[in-house]
């Protein structure tokens, strides 16, 4: 890539590729515990548009592996600027007078080969236009949710949230819950976790409360697939499983900002299509 980063650019981005390097580790330690020796395939790609020479607009590393108890995970960091397009910038905070754009962040979605390991969600990311700002968090999909992984989950990042404002929590799981919602069905995507977005003004503050999200989503997750990825299950809940899958897909590509964000703004198609579930069914 050839991107000129100012210092906060660069600090933010330096660090989602951190987490990517920390959380592929960890999710390849739970396949090794499990006796599988699948690992990450990462494959770099340049953002793609109109007039922009290779590397131009930035890009990202999309990070797929597929093992024994990760079914399929996807880690993608991308480091990308150029302009929005006209009417998209209308939708974009900051963006309505000036189209220029600088995004970095990471996404990650995770979709487990058993249905009682829940799948998860991650993502924290750092925009600028004409403000600049932080937004992510991270939310569980259980096909058959558990009361204990559920309040485990939900604890973690309270106390994430917590250490930086009591305000943050309420709002934040409130807004997960408006958010992860798929109104034509009538029902929540999960069980639902953090979202927040538009967190702007002091750059320090708002980037360590990222970091604290970013750590503590290793917390909330990895001790829910070990304590779940041995457990045997059974055809009708495998089958549930396919089913509700079905409804994550239908969130991801009818509803999902990030989704559109990153088609939008030529990103890598597979990497953007990463959250999709490998198998699901619609009965």
């Amino acid at each position: 890539m050839t991107l000129t980063l100012d210092p906060k650019q660069q600090s933010a981005r330096d660090w989602f590729e951190s987490l990517r390097t920390r959380i592929c580790e960890q999710f390849e330690a739970i396949e090794r515990e499990a006796g599988s020796d699948a690992r990450f395939v990462f494959t770099p790609w340049d953002r793609e548009a109109p007039g922009l020479v290779a590397g131009e607009g930035g890009g990202g590393v999309r990070g797929v592996m597929k093992g024994k108890v990760f079914e399929k995970v996807g880690v993608n960091v991308s480091t990308v600027s150029g302009a929005f397009a006209p009417e998209f910038a209308k939708t974009i905070h900051g963006a309505d007078d000036d189209p220029a754009f600088f995004a970095t962040g990471i996404s990650l979605v995770a979709h487990m080969a058993s249905p009682h390991v829940p799948a998860v969600h991650m993502n924290t990311r750092y925009l600028v236009t004409a403000k600049s700002w932080f937004g992510g968090g991270a939310d569980l999909n259980p096909p058959l949710p558990r009361e204990e992984d559920t309040a485990h989950f939900h604890n973690v990042l309270k106390a994430a949230c917590d250490a930086h404002d009591p305000d943050y929590h309420p709002r934040f799981k409130a807004w997960a819950d408006d958010y992860f919602f798929i109104p034509h069905r009538g029902v929540h995507r999960g069980v639902g976790g953090i979202f927040y977005d538009h967190l702007e003004g002091d750059f320090d503050a708002n980037f360590a409360f990222t970091r604290s999200v970013g750590e503590a989503f290793l917390e909330a997750f990895a001790p829910i697939v070990r304590r779940r990825m041995h457990e045997s299950w059974s055809e009708e809940e495998y089958r549930s499983m396919l089913e509700w899958r079905g409804r994550y897909a239908e969130f991801n590509l009818v509803h999902d900002r990030g989704t559109l964000f990153g088609l939008k703004t030529g990103g890598n198609i597979d990497a953007i299509l990463m959250s999709l579930p490998p198998m699901a069914s619609w009965s």
